[in-house]
């Protein structure tokens, strides 16, 4: 048995080879699992609970599937799925978790976000997010049809797209002194997420001590899964479960 860590999966109608991908994951590997931790972007587009496109109700489906079997489901806001609420949570019987969360692995205590606000020197960005998070703001958005929320967030990707286009790579990455200053608040030696798409297991020093950063890869090339287990973890793919 083992918890199974994944992120930036990005689900869409656009991808239909990984949403059938990701829902034999949780109708297969999944169920054998202690726990499954989803670290944000587990949708490409999410505009709300009553965001219905496919495969939204598909893999909501294929989510309560897997928490009724008894294993525990947690998932985290990802910058594209930060509206998920909660009749999402009710109807998928998962739990939506605090981004940042530090939970308990056995018995290592280890620091889980998404990882896009540790990408401290694009500050543009920052300030989206700030901007988006903000309760009036979401509030104001809802509140506009389905239709009209759709056609102002591909307005906003192609923007999006369009500067980061412009930006040094080194720019959307992560940090370093903002890993160790949250590693450092939530007091851990261990920490993992995603947002980057660069898998890899990264050794570094805080407050003096050894420590690990786990960053996740994406779905898009492949099926990155992080498998912690009482035998140590291990950074694959799902066919290593």
């Amino acid at each position: 048995m083992a918890t199974l860590f994944v992120s930036d999966v990005h689900l869409s109608a656009q991808r239909p080879d990984i949403v059938d991908a990701f829902e034999q994951f949780l109708q297969s590997q999944a169920r054998q699992a202690d726990a499954v931790y989803i670290l944000g972007d587990l949708f490409d587009e999410w505009l709300g609970d009553d965001d219905d496109r496919a495969p939204h109700p598909r893999i909501t489906r294929a989510l309560s599937g897997l928490s009724e079997s008894g294993v525990p489901v947690r998932i985290m806001h990802g910058n594209h799925d930060f509206l998920l609420g909660a009749s999402f949570e009710q109807a998928s019987r998962c739990s939506l978790i605090g981004d940042p969360s530090v939970i308990d692995v056995g018995s290592t205590r280890v620091l889980v976000m998404h990882g896009d606000s540790l990408c401290t020197r694009d500050t543009d960005y920052q300030a989206f997010r700030k901007m988006s998070r903000e309760r009036d703001n979401q509030r104001e958005f809802l509140g506009l049809p389905l239709e009209a929320r759709a056609e102002r967030a591909a307005a906003l990707r192609g923007q999006s797209r369009e500067a980061m286009r412009l930006k040094p790579e080194d720019i959307m990455d992560v940090t370093p002194e903002a890993v160790v200053e949250a590693m450092r608040e939530h007091n851990v030696r261990h920490f993992i997420h995603g947002h980057t798409h660069r898998p890899a297991v990264h050794e570094l020093e805080v407050a003096e001590r050894s420590a690990v950063r786990i960053v996740l890869g994406d779905w898009y090339q492949q099926d990155s899964v992080l498998i912690w287990s009482g035998g140590g973890y291990r950074l694959g793919r799902i066919s290593d479960i």
